[in-house]
């Protein structure tokens, strides 16, 4: 299925220019290479979070529609700009989770479907050990209400018997890093030691 995939790629045009053929994950040369790289650190909550890309346009606009506008092809190119990090060697991929409504409402988890492509290229599962409770708006919030308000959001599931020690975590857009900061909370209390954070695009 790869070489089908790759076969079907050269004859396929860049989704973004739409004039050159497809060479990198869905896009042209150019256009792979013209994406706002930023591959480097940001630093949230004290935290270390690998961001392969700014938070700017092409990206910002792609990351929007894959999210909200069901425009799953782009899929691939998302998933092949955290891959292009220099990623630890670590023993699972854990996604952001969504809630159960923001699930019924997108119809997909969109890091999901990024962490499964990644898990096979990669040769190592996906782990979802942590529920997301209702996920409220966090419009018109002090900063303190609005930790509370994530804090509060990450369950533990009670039944999850796997462990894993050194995990990725991975997410789309970095902005505060509190979401990320109360994730990782949750992943410590399951015993996780080393957790390595990757974002696709970071809000410097």
């Amino acid at each position: 299925s790869r070489i089908l995939q790759k076969s079907v790629q050269s004859m396929s045009n860049c989704l973004l220019c739409g004039t050159d053929k497809q060479q990198y994950h869905s896009l042209c040369t150019d256009c792979w290479n013209h994406l706002p790289w930023y591959k480097q650190h940001i630093t949230r909550h004290e935290l270390q979070i690998l961001c392969a890309h700014r938070y700017s346009f092409p990206i910002d606009r792609i990351i929007q529609t894959y999210k909200y506008e069901q425009q799953l092809q782009y899929q691939n190119l998302l998933a092949h700009s955290l891959l292009s990090l220099r990623l630890p060697k670590v023993q699972a991929i854990v996604p952001m989770p969504i809630s159960t409504e923001r699930l019924i409402g997108r119809g997909y988890n969109q890091m999901l479907i990024i962490a499964k492509i990644m898990a096979e290229e990669l040769n190592i599962p996906v782990w979802q050990p942590v529920i997301r409770e209702a996920q409220h708006s966090q419009k018109g919030l002090t900063r303190t209400e609005r930790l509370e308000n994530i804090d509060n959001q990450f369950q533990i599931i009670k039944t999850e018997c796997r462990k894993y020690r050194k995990i990725l975590l991975i997410d789309d857009v970095v902005t505060t890093g509190s979401s990320i900061h109360a994730l990782t909370q949750a992943l410590e209390l399951l015993g996780c030691q080393q957790i390595y954070t990757a974002c696709i695009a970071g809000v410097e």
